[in-house]
């Protein structure tokens, strides 16, 4: 993976910084303060994560001055291809989002994808060291040297010495084979001497142990007694048990004897108590069948002698109708006399209307003139705009005098504002003055940031030249060194008369000359140079521009420029004034005419209303609305006279209406003659009434009839049913008369009553410990009691035996108790136990640091096996390139850990044997073959922050060289010493400004 670009939103006091065009050897150069830890912190953050606030032993980095918190980095990763990492201010450990060139976008997961799931400790102990890794080596014991270089070779870091250290100081605080103050060592000690007090205390009570023995003999022989008393106990406890159940199991088997003499009977459940309920249920049926057709045939004759006129009930709804109207034809008599009354009104207010209009036209035209909506809101507009047409002009009037007066004041303000800025020529000159300071303090910048750039490119320069000189001197050696070679060649082939050897020598020595003598007539720095020429060149013209510039003194120039300007500003807010007020004079004068236009159209509107309404133009130029409202008036007034006189006939027709009906019906259904209106009504409702009264008994009768029906019907049924289920049961008796049926039921009683029985004592027998098998064998016997009487004896016999035995136990056990209250044995007794369980105790918790130990040295074994040997071929190689070939093997420890170093004249070093320099040398190749090797197929960039400030020259040009030869990883290298720039090209050095943080190339 390499990083390509970084962009800081804000990181520390980074704020907006882009990098872009990362090589694979990047150097970070600054002083302190600079920024470079905070881009290293930076880096790490961004790929895995924002430290959170529980962490404190690491910066969180937040910007002070800005609230944007992050930043993003695009990466080429080795299989997944370009991708953008971007990580703001979130949750504890920011949000992040990845972008992948081929349009895949994700989140952590996707980010533990590309980082192999690393995390920033691992990251940072294999690809990522210090000065403090190098520092922990000159603060370590000699003895610990070994161990922290082969820690850093199989972890990255010091944690395997730190924790095997740890391992073996708890170990020896607990146990030393020849120790005498740890923990273990202690208690052995104590539980040894206890021992001893142990045996001289059992030396003196001898018979103790016989005794001891005595008594569990005896207690073996109380063990079998009371086995034998609980035998015979149980014994006797089930004799009695049969002694209590004898008699019922004799019932039992009387029972069962009788059960199979019955046999089988097949009789209904319940039989003889449901064959008498059903014959109590027919009787009762069959009278009162009985009863109901009685009952029906009486109601049939009464509901013949009565029988509603049907034909008068038929029409009903229609002599209801004509009754209810009858209280309304009064109402009719007096809504006439109204409208008779209402309809002279309406004549008198249309003569007045007439009267009011004075026009010539007679109503029916009045009613053919347009006064629809449409027409209304034309009157009321067309007024309405007379009128606003009138006040418009006043307004307009008063604002042509107010804008005329304020155009004339703002003219004479542009005049006098004219008269006061500068000429054209004489702000020219002014500003020509001003400009000749700002060119000086410009070139003064441009010459310093100049001379910067001379001085950095010199350095590069001697830089080169010293490379070259050196590769001069090295080839010049070589070629000598050839020279010696095939002069001692030529003279061999001379020797030995070799004439094809004397030639080869001769032309390759004359060669050889050739090529020294051959200079080299391209110089690899004509490019710096030519570079560098520019340079001075730009330098000396800024040096004679400087010099030949005349400065003046301008801060009075300036107030004059800056009064000039304020004048200016000043002229251009009146102009635009001035061009406001004559837009608003323009605008008066625009409304003058549009008001006369609309003045116009408003007459033109007015005579066609006038003309369609019919009214005279003299009159519509004033009254035109009130003309309007007096037409609506008219036509509403006439039209409802047109009302009132329809409704006069309507009222006439329906009292015509009322008087024949009713007069129909009288003639039809009454017998009396020539009856008014009234009592017409009154003897039609009554009849209605009485008709009713029939009709209503009539149906009760029906009702009554019909529910009888159907009870009978029901009761008929049940009867059937009842008989049904009488011969229902006979049948599942297998009998054919009544009277076998009651035989069958006595025998089927008794059987139930003899099964009863048999349950209730098999019931009682449930709960009898005894089983089926030792009831029979019980049954069989005889005299139970007299075998009751044995048993009795028998325990009495054992139990005098057990309690000689129990009196003998409790004398030995008296003695015993005696010797141990002697105070000596028992307590030492008790000490040595104690002692002992405190010892294994211990022994648990030193076997949990040992088995770890064990674990540890297995795993460090395993690894010396298998990973280490690879890794430590590459830091050979490392090795014998950092120390110019002067040691060329490592060696690993035979057991533990640890490395052996041998020098060019095979001499073994243990790693404390080293020089402080060699040692880091070796710390350093260990380190890069560890990234190189075990993590060979994670090509993490390497992030390197001035871990070599204490090489000498040599050595750091060496280290740095091995650096820029490894070309899988990236390397990332941060330093604040200006010297160590001149080991790499300018293109891969990036300038971290102090202060101004920025980055300059």
């Amino acid at each position: 993976m390499k990083i390509l670009e970084m962009h800081i939103y804000g990181f520390g006091q980074l704020e907006n910084v882009e990098i872009t065009d990362l090589h694979d050897f990047q150097v970070f150069y600054g002083e302190n303060e600079a920024g470079k830890s905070t881009i290293m912190a930076f880096i790490h953050a961004i790929i895995f994560g924002f430290p959170t606030k529980q962490q404190t032993t690491e910066l969180r980095y937040e910007p002070k001055h800005s609230t944007k918190y992050g930043g993003k980095i695009r990466i080429l990763h080795e299989i997944h291809g370009g991708a953008v990492i971007e990580r703001v201010k979130g949750k504890a450990a920011g949000d992040v989002k990845v972008f992948m060139d081929n349009g895949k976008m994700g989140g952590e997961e996707l980010l533990k994808e590309l980082t192999a799931n690393f995390d920033k400790s691992l990251f940072q102990s294999i690809f990522s060291f210090n000065l403090q890794g190098l520092q922990n080596i000159h603060q370590m014991k000699s003895e610990e040297i070994g161990k922290f270089l082969f820690s850093a070779g199989t972890l990255g870091t010091e944690r395997l010495s730190k924790t095997e250290a740890v391992l073996q100081k708890e170990l020896d605080a607990r146990f030393k084979p020849s120790g005498k103050k740890p923990l273990l060592n202690e208690k052995l000690q104590a539980i040894h001497e206890i021992n001893k007090e142990l045996k001289a205390a059992e030396a003196r009570n001898r018979d103790y142990t016989n005794l001891v023995e005595k008594k569990e003999t005896l207690e073996k022989e109380m063990k079998a007694v009371n086995r034998s008393l609980q035998e015979i106990r149980e014994k006797i406890e089930k004799l009695n048990e049969w002694k209590r159940i004898e008699s019922i199991v004799k019932d039992e088997k009387g029972t069962k004897k009788e059960l199979n003499e019955l046999g089988k009977i097949e009789f209904p459940v319940r039989g003889i108590e449901r064959i008498e309920k059903i014959n109590q249920l027919i009787h009762p049926y069959k009278a009162e069948i009985n009863s109901i057709s009685e009952r029906i045939e009486n109601l049939q004759d009464e509901a013949a002698g009565i029988q509603p006129n049907l034909s008068f009930l038929k029409n009903e709804p229609a002599l209801l109708a004509l009754l209810d109207q009858v209280p309304l034809y009064d109402q009719l008599k007096q809504e006439k006399l109204q409208c008779e009354t209402k309809l002279l009104a309406f004549e008198e207010e249309l003569s007045i209307t007439r009267e009011k209009l004075h026009l010539n036209i007679d109503e029916e035209e009045i009613f053919a003139l347009n006064t629809n909506i449409y027409m209304k809101n034309q009157v009321e507009v067309v007024s309405q705009k007379i009128q606003k047409l009138k006040e418009v002009k006043e307004e307009l009037e008063n604002q042509y005098q107010e804008e005329k007066g304020r155009l004339e004041e703002i003219e004479k303000e542009v005049r006098s504002s004219e008269r006061q800025v500068l000429t054209k020529q004489e702000r020219l000159a002014l500003e020509e003055k001003v400009n000749s300071s700002n060119d000086k303090e410009s070139i003064e910048r441009e010459l310093r940031t100049l001379r910067d750039k001379i001085d950095f490119y010199l350095q590069f320069n001697e830089s080169d030249k010293a490379a070259v000189e050196r590769e001069r001197k090295q080839k010049k050696l070589q070629y000598l060194l050839f020279e010696v070679i095939l002069i001692a060649l030529t003279v061999y082939g001379i020797a030995t008369k070799q004439w094809f050897l004397f030639t080869i020598g001769v032309l390759s020595c004359m060669l050889l000359v050739i090529l020294m003598t051959k200079k080299n007539t391209v110089p690899k720095d004509a490019e710096l140079n030519q570079t560098l020429i520019g340079l001075k060149e730009k330098e000396e013209r800024l040096k004679q521009k400087l010099q030949s510039a005349q400065f003046i003194e301008i801060s009075k120039l300036e107030e004059q420029l800056a009064l000039d300007n304020q004048r200016r500003a000043d002229l251009q807010t009146v102009k635009v004034k001035l061009k406001h007020q004559h837009s608003q004079y323009e605008k008066i004068i625009a409304k003058f005419e549009q008001w006369e236009l609309e003045t116009a159209q408003t007459n033109e509107k007015l005579a066609s209303i006038s003309h369609e309404l019919r009214i005279p133009e003299y009159i519509a130029e004033y009254f035109l609305l009130e003309a309007f409202k007096l037409i609506e008036q008219f036509k509403l007034i006439s039209r409802e006279k047109k009302q009132y006189q329809l409704r006069l006939q309507q009222i006439e027709q329906q009292q015509e209406k009322i008087v024949k009906g009713l007069n129909h019906f009288s003639n039809l259904y009454l017998s009396e003659k020539g009856l008014d209106l009234y009592n017409a009504a009154y003897l039609l409702r009554n009849k209605l009434k009485e008709e009713h009264g029939k009709q209503i008994v009539s149906q009760e009768r029906k009702v009554k009839l019909s529910d009888l029906e159907a009870d009978l019907k029901q009761k008929v049924q049940a009867f059937k049913h009842l008989q049904a289920e009488f011969h229902a049961l006979i049948s599942s008796a297998n009998v054919e008369t009544e009277q076998q049926f009651y035989e069958l039921g006595a025998k089927a009683e008794k059987q139930g009553q003899l099964l009863e029985k048999l349950n209730s004592l098999q019931s009682q027998l449930q709960y009898s410990n005894l089983s089926e098998v030792e009831r029979e064998t019980f049954l069989q016997m005889r005299q139970s009691t007299e075998l009751v009487a044995e048993c009795n004896q028998q325990v009495h016999e054992w139990e005098v035996k057990l309690k000689e035995l129990q009196e003998k136990h409790a004398s030995i056990k008296y003695e015993i108790q005696i010797l141990e209250e002697g105070g000596i044995y028992s307590d030492i007794l008790h000490h040595y136990k104690q002692k002992k369980y405190e010892l294994e105790e211990a022994v648990k918790e030193w076997s949990v640091y040992c088995i770890a130990q064990d674990i540890l040295s297995n795993t460090i074994e395993t690894y010396k096996n298998i990973h280490l040997p690879r890794m430590i071929s590459k830091a050979e190689e490392y090795l014998l390139f950092l120390t110019d070939g002067n040691y060329q093997r490592i060696h690993l420890q035979n057991s533990g850990s640890g490395f052996l170093v041998e020098r060019r004249d095979h001499t073994i070093f243990e790693a404390n044997e080293l020089s402080q320099a060699t040692t880091e040398q070796l710390y350093v190749a260990i380190r890069l073959a560890f990234a190189v090797t075990v993590y060979e197929k994670y090509q993490f960039p390497i992030i390197i922050d001035d871990s070599f400030v204490n090489f000498d020259a040599k050595r750091t040009e060496k280290v740095l060289e091995l650096l820029k030869g490894m070309k899988r990883n990236q390397l990332l290298f941060f330093t604040c010493h200006k010297h160590l720039l001149t080991f790499f090209q300018r293109e891969n050095v990036l300038f971290l400004e102090k202060g101004a943080v920025q980055i300059i190339s």
